[in-house]
């Protein structure tokens, strides 16, 4: 009978203890104020402040323009994401340990690649993009589609490596090509988890599209940005409202489009 160590049973219990710590140092380092947040003072602010958006502007030409915004931060999140599938494909391959054949130092630049990429949030590559290409969606799609090339390049590359080996192998013994055992052999078994993976970014960039507006990115985002900071609640309570339809649209869809893939 083997007797288990009692350092061994004490190790959970000093990783709570450590995380304990950790939370507790978080609220004395932060200097969290709640007296501040539950004063009487603060709760009739905020009650003004969600008063006003209760009174939404729902004027026709208002909304044609909410409209446009909707279409064109719904275009960026989908263009970004398709862009970023592509070539997160393209780097996942030499990205994988899979293929063995090719040099260690290939799949070391590329990983090192996508973890810049994925790294970089989308707001600073828009940031920089903007300095390039101007104001407008083409940066914020362009921002979009970088930062989920690292995301996308990185689970692509995992979901290679956890395919089933046995027909790429049967295949590698006929002698045929790494790349065409990719499409014949592996890429067939693991495409309804890209697609699912490949959708549920698509819900991410819908959010992240609608802050990328707020830096000049284009769609809702740059209309929020404009009416808030003019404080017309009206016109902001229907730009909030549209965004949290958008992203409930987009989810819907999303999820029983992988119900159907899975079934």
């Amino acid at each position: 009978m083997q007797l288990k160590s009692p350092h061994l049973s004490l190790h959970p219990y000093i990783v709570l203890m450590g995380m304990s710590l950790l939370i507790i140092a978080s609220f004395w380092s932060l200097d969290i104020q709640l007296s501040k947040l539950l004063s009487v003072r603060s709760w009739e602010l905020m009650g003004k402040f969600f008063g006003e958006l209760l009174v939404p502007n729902f004027s026709g030409n208002f909304l044609n323009k909410v409209f446009q915004a909707s279409l064109e931060t719904l275009a960026m999140s989908a263009l970004g994401t398709l862009i970023a599938a592509l070539f997160g494909i393209v780097l996942a391959f030499p990205a994988s340990k899979t293929y063995a054949n090719d040099p260690i130092y290939i799949r070391t630049i590329t990983r090192w690649i996508l973890n810049a990429l994925r790294s970089i949030p989308e707001l600073v590559w828009a940031a920089l993009l903007l300095i390039s290409v101007g104001l407008g969606p083409f940066a914020g799609t362009l921002a979009l589609a970088l930062h989920t090339t690292g995301v996308l390049g990185r689970l692509f590359a995992d979901a290679i490596e956890n395919a089933p080996t046995q027909p790429a192998e049967t295949l590698r013994i006929m002698g045929v090509g790494e790349l065409k055992i990719f499409l014949y052999a592996t890429l067939p078994s693991i495409l309804p988890q890209l697609i699912s993976y490949s959708l549920y970014r698509w819900e991410n960039n819908i959010r992240a599209a609608t802050v990328l507006g707020v830096v000049g990115g284009g769609g809702l985002g740059q209309m929020l940005a404009f009416h808030m900071s003019l404080f017309q609640m009206q016109d902001t309570s229907t730009i909030l409202m549209t965004m949290i339809g958008l992203v409930l649209l987009v989810d819907s869809f999303s999820y029983f489009l992988r119900r159907y893939l899975d079934n």
